[in-house]
This record gives structure tokens, C-alpha cells and sequence, in this order.
């Protein structure tokens, strides 16, 4: 008579767990833009992540949640977000260096599934002629926290089970973040210039937490107003004055100001070797090239005769 032979606990265990990654891994997907049912799908979250990275393998990961009022998508190749006022600004720092970018979404109510957009991030600054002409042509409303739009041109989208992901009950998004800033905006309406939003990105969004340039109107702002930034990192982590001298009392924003004067100052070195390479080189021209010429038709009259 045939008897079944069982099996021991770990295979048990082990075969459900092959049964599970295979089941997972089948449903994995990749597509080079948005397929229709992620579209859809995609506009319906209430949250995403953002994760970027700069380039150094010295520097940091970042990865920002976000509440899912302020995203959409322009076509299956681009979708964008609002970047809104924070105390970071890795994403721009990042993004402004190299531009790589992930977009997580994932369900935390009906059938599990996690989708990621991998791409490349354009930032458009607020108030920028980019920036106007983009909200004015997606009709797309803004808030006193806006401080810029990032736009994802798409180049791979991965779908994949989420089987992991614990179910949540949506409540509501927060308003906190806009009640600030709108407090911040009567107050710099009223004649607190402390307040306005430039300081504001100048103190906290000028510089990363690696030392990398932010907010570009947060960099202008401090110096055009010696805003000192905001101390980020502490510790041996933290990036010893990577743009200027070795001194960790050397402010963020006379550090920019350095390189700004280094970049003007080479620029201006650059053309002065031009010139003076120019003039040698004419002047060895102008010396030499009768002589040469007269050489050469000496010896072609010698082969004449």
C-alpha cells in the first residue's frame, strides 16, 4: 500500500515560501511608460514617496513621503508634483546635480500592488517664467507653501505585488503645512520681511545635508541678505566645507560665494591664457612664415632649373 511520505516542518516552510516569491515575482511588471490601468490607478493615491540620491557614495539617500493632493499626470511619460516649503531640500540638491529620481506608490485599501516610476527630474522655481507658464497652462492651483514643481520625464515603470503592505484607513490630509504658511504670508504682507518665503528658503533650503546647493532662490537670498543657513549634519558625517576652505566655521553661503568667485576667476584666467596663446602664436607666424614661404621658393626655382 502507498503511503505519502510528509514532509518536515522546514520543507513545508520552504515550499510555501518558493509557492509565495513565484506567485510574487510573476507579478512583477515593467513598461517604458504608464500603462493605462496604472494611469487611472495612479491618480486615485492619497500618498507617495520620492526617493532621490546624489552622486558621492560619501553622500545620503533621501526619501520624502508625500500627501497626494498636489501631483497629476500630463501624459504616460510625465507626471509631476508640487515640491512644497520644508525644512530639507534634498530632492532639489539632488536633482540638481543629477537629475535621477523614483516615484513609489503603493495600495493601502483593495487589491495589494506597489508601482515605481523611475526617471529624471526637471525643477521649475517658483515665479520662474518655466514655473508660470506650466501652472497657467495645467491649470494647476497653488498654495503659499509652493516652492517649486518637479516634472518626471518617465523612462521605466515597475508594478509588483505589495503583498507586504498592511491595509490603512484614509482619513483626511493635513492642513498644517498650509496653515503655516499662509500665517507666514499675512505676516510678510503686513511689513514683516523677515517673513518672506526667499528668507525662508535661504535659512533652510539653500544647502543639503551633503554640502549640495538647493534652492536657487534660497541661494541668491542669502546673499544678497547674509542669511546664515541652517546647521543640517553634526558629527563625523557631517560635509567639512566641501566648496572652500577646510574650516568647519566657514559659513554655507560664504562657500557659495567662493565658487562663484573661483568659477569667475578661472573663467577670466582661461581667457587671459587664450589671449596670450593667440599672441605668441600670431607673433611666430608673423616671424616665421616669410622665411618658410621663401625657403619653399627657393627650392622649387632650384627643381626648375
Amino acid at each position: 500500500m502507498y503511503r505519502r511520505r510528509s514532509l518536515p516542518a522546514y520543507e513545508i516552510v520552504k515550499n510555501i515560501e518558493i509557492s509565495f516569491l513565484r506567485d510574487c515575482t510573476a507579478a512583477i511588471k515593467f513598461a517604458w511608460n504608464i500603462p493605462d490601468n496604472i494611469y487611472e490607478w495612479i491618480l486615485k493615491q492619497r500618498m507617495l514617496w520620492v526617493a532621490t540620491a546624489p552622486l558621492s557614495a560619501k553622500g545620503h539617500i533621501n526619501v520624502s513621503p508625500k500627501g497626494g493632493e498636489y501631483f497629476g499626470l500630463i501624459d504616460k511619460s510625465t507626471f509631476w508634483y508640487m515640491d512644497l516649503s520644508g525644512s530639507g531640500c534634498e530632492t532639489i540638491s539632488h536633482l540638481r546635480e543629477n537629475g535621477r529620481i523614483t516615484i513609489m506608490f503603493n495600495a493601502f485599501e483593495g487589491a495589494p500592488r506597489i508601482v515605481r516610476l523611475w526617471g529624471y527630474g526637471r525643477i521649475l522655481e517658483r515665479h520662474s517664467a518655466a514655473f508660470d507658464a506650466f501652472v497657467e497652462k495645467h491649470s494647476i492651483r497653488t498654495i503659499d507653501a509652493t516652492r517649486s514643481i518637479i516634472i518626471v520625464d518617465v523612462h521605466q515603470v515597475g508594478s509588483s505585488c505589495g503583498y507586504s503592505v498592511p491595509f490603512y484607513e484614509f482619513r483626511d490630509f493635513r492642513k498644517t503645512l498650509n496653515q503655516v504658511f499662509e500665517n507666514k504670508k499675512r505676516d510678510f504682507d503686513s511689513g514683516k520681511s523677515i517673513e518672506s518665503p526667499d528668507r525662508y528658503w535661504a535659512y533652510k533650503n539653500a544647502w543639503s545635508i551633503d554640502g549640495l546647493p538647493g534652492s536657487q532662490r534660497g541661494l541668491d537670498c542669502g546673499t544678497r541678505e547674509q542669511v546664515e543657513p541652517i546647521v543640517k549634519f553634526v558629527g563625523p558625517w557631517a560635509p567639512v566645507a566641501p566648496y572652500g576652505p577646510q574650516s568647519f566655521k566657514l559659513s554655507a553661503q560664504l562657500r557659495h560665494q567662493l565658487v562663484t568667485l573661483r568659477a569667475a576667476r578661472f573663467q577670466t584666467t582661461s581667457v587671459l591664457v587664450m589671449v596670450l596663446l593667440a599672441f605668441f602664436v600670431g607673433m611666430a607666424v608673423a616671424l616665421y612664415a616669410p622665411l618658410f614661404v621663401q625657403s619653399r621658393r627657393g627650392r622649387f626655382t632650384r627643381l626648375l632649373l
